[in-house]
């Protein structure tokens, strides 16, 4: 099912006369939804179950079940939780993403949750500073705490409200990304959301393998602010290895987020600079990097921060847009195809179309106006370069 949106971008990009069909139907943007069971008593007084995660496994959502996070912490969850309140924008991404909002009463308000439908949910500070207070008052059954929730904040939850907080690790690639999201599924009781929200990034990832087939794989920088950078060992790293690029950092020797000086990228001499757009004026590039190749053929890539910095599913986006940017005809042709394919053609979601909300083919976890918005933003930023000041 996810494949159809994937088509419908790349007919959005390609084919002009095609914008007007897609606007039209925007009703078809409509939310999947996913039915969630309550558990019986007989469950309830189930053993714990230790749940064991590896890559692309499909959690079961068998209460009760005890798990071990990242600091150590064993916790058991005696049945899928009524109210849930997330620490950081990854988390409350996913929890859209997975149609787990339902159950979501706490997030972070900040750029990176401004897509969402807060409503009237719990504003529980920025991601960085928490608002104990309003966490507590919420009485959540569970709190998800993003890797970056810093311990003392884990710990105070914990110890003096006593509520019950899964530590996520670092993600460092996008498996990890994918196994966060199987993980949330099972902690909060959505596993058939899960699992469709990784099979929906894996069929975009299809197209980009697809697309990548043949490709040349040219050396890039990726700019942060005050010459900051991403090396080997962190998941933007990963999105630009995805994206058929190679990384100056990991040349240069370079793991997790650090600084990089300015004449090691000179040297190493990038064909591309990619950069997260976060509403700045101007790219984070050094004026001494205006030497490279990448300044010089204005081979500069924004990419949307919240799709880039986020581990959350929409860091696949990110992957499309880098490429798409750097391979148009290839994707284009990548995505036609498979889309063609006698297993899409198989898929059993064409149906008779209409304005069914089971039947839409969304972005997993985005209702019809955020749907509709971020394929307009993914839109913009995709056909534009931007061009060094």
């Amino acid at each position: 099912m996810r494949r159809h949106f994937i088509l419908a971008l790349t007919v959005i990009t390609v084919v002009a006369a095609a914008v007007a069909a897609p606007a039209a139907a925007a009703g078809s943007f409509a939310q999947p939804q996913t039915q969630t069971h309550p558990q019986t008593q007989e469950q309830a007084q189930a053993q714990p179950q230790t749940a064991i995660q590896t890559q692309n496994d499909t959690p079961t959502c068998d209460y009760p079940i005890e798990v071990t996070d990242a600091t150590g912490e064993t916790i058991t969850i005696d049945e899928a939780p009524d109210s849930v309140v997330a620490l950081q924008a990854s988390d409350a991404q996913t929890m859209f993403e997975i149609d787990a909002a339902d159950r979501l009463d706490g997030l972070p308000y900040s750029p990176a949750t401004s897509e969402l439908d807060r409503g009237d949910r719990a504003n529980i500070g920025s991601g960085w500073n928490l608002d104990h207070e309003q966490i507590i008052a919420t009485e959540p059954d569970l709190v998800l705490a993003g890797n970056t929730t810093q311990e003392e904040d884990i710990e105070t939850l914990r110890e003096e409200a006593g509520l019950t907080v899964y530590h996520f690790a670092e993600a460092e690639s996008i498996d990890d990304v994918r196994d966060n999201v199987l993980r949330t599924g099972e902690l909060v009781g959505e596993c058939e959301g899960a699992q469709d929200t990784v099979d929906w990034m894996d069929d975009q990832l299809e197209v980009v393998d697809a697309a990548l087939e043949d490709a040349d794989r040219p050396l890039s920088y990726y700019a942060m602010p005050d010459g900051w950078t991403a090396g080997s060992n962190t998941f933007v790293h990963d999105v630009l290895t995805t994206a058929g690029l190679e990384n100056v950092a990991e040349e240069a020797g370079i793991e997790g987020y650090r600084d990089i000086n300015s004449e090691t990228v000179v040297d190493e001499d990038p064909e591309w600079i990619i950069y997260p757009d976060d509403a700045n004026d101007e790219p984070p590039i050094p004026d001494a990097l205006q030497a490279t190749t990448a300044a010089e053929q204005d081979n500069v890539v924004a990419v949307n921060a919240n799709q880039l910095n986020q581990p959350a599913p929409h860091v696949v986006s990110a992957v499309v847009s880098i490429v798409e940017e750097i391979h148009p005809e290839a994707y284009a042709e990548a995505s036609a195809e498979l889309e063609s394919s006698p297993a899409a053609n198989d898929s059993g979601t064409d149906g008779d179309g209409g304005d069914d909300a089971d039947g839409g083919d969304s972005i997993p976890g985005f209702g019809v106006p955020a749907a509709i918005g971020a394929a307009l933003a993914a839109l913009a930023m995709i056909g534009a370069r931007t061009r060094l000041r």
